[in-house]
């Protein structure tokens, strides 16, 4: 059998799924291909950060996946580093992201990745561009300059399918089939450590940690791991948990004594139940290239990391909301083929400096903590240093801001750098994600943004508008005139035009009075990359 269609996604997991809900609500056709009939059980990807939540807003997802979740609200994205033992003398507050809350229209949610998928799966259902092909697996991608062919058969190997489309973009985990067949390469870092995923049951474990009320997850340094962790969270309240770790090459199911390994961490006898022992390799690898031609990566096949402070699900999901808008202008005729080579400049950058400078840093700053300090040997020293560890926590919350500094489609940044290293304010800044902004009266600004480019005029001439309006009609661009007096509340942005993007971030910003036509034009081309002659 034969399918055409604009899109096909190989992969419906969360970043699939979330990707073919924007394509889909953008009138774009899709075809989604995943290979489990049913979520898998396996508690993974559980912090949603507010970021992500927003995506979620836009997808029309927000209030089910926030009814989905399996731990009450007051426990937020909230977690505790301990040494030596989860329940000795010192811990601190670790990676408190509803300190950030106030830049983000939402608030951040935890739940099982496998409820979160059956949320998109079922918000993907209302949507009628999009048809799903559960149970199947891709065998082959080609591609010219037409169109890719993508070749499918069911895990039973009773029918097979052939896809037509425009584009394919492989959404299927840190093994791509999609990305092997389209010859993107990638560069991994290995740390020769093998990490074991157990998921048990305990409500005794629960009874022992009501003493760190409002904790989700809790992390545990001690000195032979040499800054690995010992990672324990909660699937639900009281009865259900994750624990990762290092343990020794070689280590199997059955070799390895994993109740008393989960006691000392802990430092305490509890029962234990256990439904899942699996094991996986300490590594960071990123994709040379996001892109080949029509067919694109995304989430962990595109990069993948440690599970180490819920960067991995989120960044994912970024990247489809980053793709997804780029690829419906294209499609649908307006913007030029350039825009979609935007994804990766924005994107790969972004990956490269969250696991340089948060999670590979976290990794060796705690081996040089743990090598250094010991309080059997210096009680103060330590003391002191373990201080200033937990004010330095707070400060990572604070400066992982991604932004696309560096991108070729944001105006007014010369020699700017795309990073995942920023600062939160409230003002609109080019390349960065646009901070709501409470009105006199009620509402946000974050909730007038429409779906494609949105222009926010704070106070500006009617001129301005006029200027905008005849540009965008001219570039056939959609774009939606936000006109916003004075005294309203959006002077926090420090602007008086902005522009912002379909994924909520700042594209331009200006404080003048008046625009000219050409330099709106220029604006909103560059925006939308329609020639690379024009991209100034």
């Amino acid at each position: 059998m034969i399918l055409t269609t604009d899109v096909v996604i190989v992969g419906g997991g969360p970043v699939g799924m979330g990707l073919a809900i924007d394509l889909g609500q953008r009138g774009i056709r899709c075809v989604v291909v995943e290979r489990y009939r049913q979520p898998q059980l396996i508690p993974k990807g559980q912090n949603l950060t507010q970021r992500t939540m927003e995506h979620f807003h836009a997808w029309g997802a927000e209030e089910k996946l926030r009814a989905a979740r399996t731990i009450p609200k007051e426990y937020g994205i909230g977690g505790l580093t301990a040494y030596g033992q989860l329940l000795g003398q010192y811990s601190y507050d670790w990676l408190q992201r509803d300190l950030v809350k106030p830049y983000y229209f939402t608030a951040n949610e935890r739940l099982p990745q496998y409820a979160t998928e059956t949320v998109l799966r079922d918000r993907v259902a209302e949507l009628t561009e999009v048809k799903t092909l559960y149970g199947w697996s891709a065998r082959s991608v080609e591609q010219d300059a037409n169109g890719v062919k993508v070749s499918l058969e069911e895990r039973d190997g009773t029918e097979k399918y052939l896809v037509k489309a425009q584009y394919v973009i492989g959404c299927d985990g840190s093994r791509s089939i999609v990305r092997e067949q389209a010859g993107l390469r990638q560069t991994r870092t290995d740390h020769d450590r093998l990490m074991v995923l157990l998921v048990f049951r305990s409500t005794e474990l629960h009874e022992l940690l009501q003493r760190f009320p409002g904790k989700s997850y809790f992390n545990v340094l001690q000195p032979e791991l040499k800054g690995y962790w010992k990672f324990l969270g909660r699937v639900d309240l009281g009865g259900t948990w994750f624990f990762h770790a290092p343990v020794p090459l070689g280590t199997t199911e059955h070799n390895f004594n994993f109740q008393t390994f989960l006691h000392d961490a802990v430092g305490a006898e509890f029962r234990i139940e256990f439904d899942h022992i699996g094991f996986w390799d300490l590594r960071f690898a990123v994709a040379d290239n996001y892109r080949s031609g029509r067919i694109f990566i995304a989430g962990d096949a595109a990069h993948s990391h440690p599970p180490y402070g819920g960067y991995g699900v989120n960044s994912g999901f970024e990247d489809a909301r980053n793709l997804a808008w780029k690829l419906a202008a294209v499609i649908q005729g307006r913007a030029g083929d350039a825009l979609l080579d935007s994804y990766e400049a924005e994107r790969r950058p972004v990956f490269l400096s969250t696991v340089s400078d948060f999670i590979a840093k976290s990794i060796d700053r705690d081996q040089q903590f743990l090598d250094s300090f010991n309080p059997a040997i210096d009680r103060v020293g330590f003391e002191s240093e373990w201080q200033a560890r937990a004010q330095g926590a707070v400060g990572e919350v604070h400066s992982f801001e991604p932004n696309y500094e560096g991108s070729p489609i944001v105006w007014g940044i010369p020699n700017g750098k795309s990073s995942a290293v920023g600062s939160h304010q409230f003002e609109a800044r080019v390349g960065h994600h646009l901070p709501p902004a409470p009105l006199v009266g009620g509402g946000d600004v974050f909730e007038k943004l429409g779906n494609d480019f949105t222009l926010l005029c704070i106070g500006a001439s009617e001129t301005n508008v006029q200027v905008f309006s005849a540009a965008a009609a001219a570039l056939s661009m959609s774009l939606k005139i936000v006109a916003l007096p004075s005294g309203l509340g959006a002077e926090r942005y420090s602007a008086n035009l902005i522009l912002v993007r379909p994924d909520n971030f700042v594209a331009w910003t200006c404080q003048e009075e008046e625009v000219c036509t050409k330099t709106a034009e220029l604006i909103l081309t560059c925006s939308l990359a329609k020639s690379d002659d024009e991209i100034v």
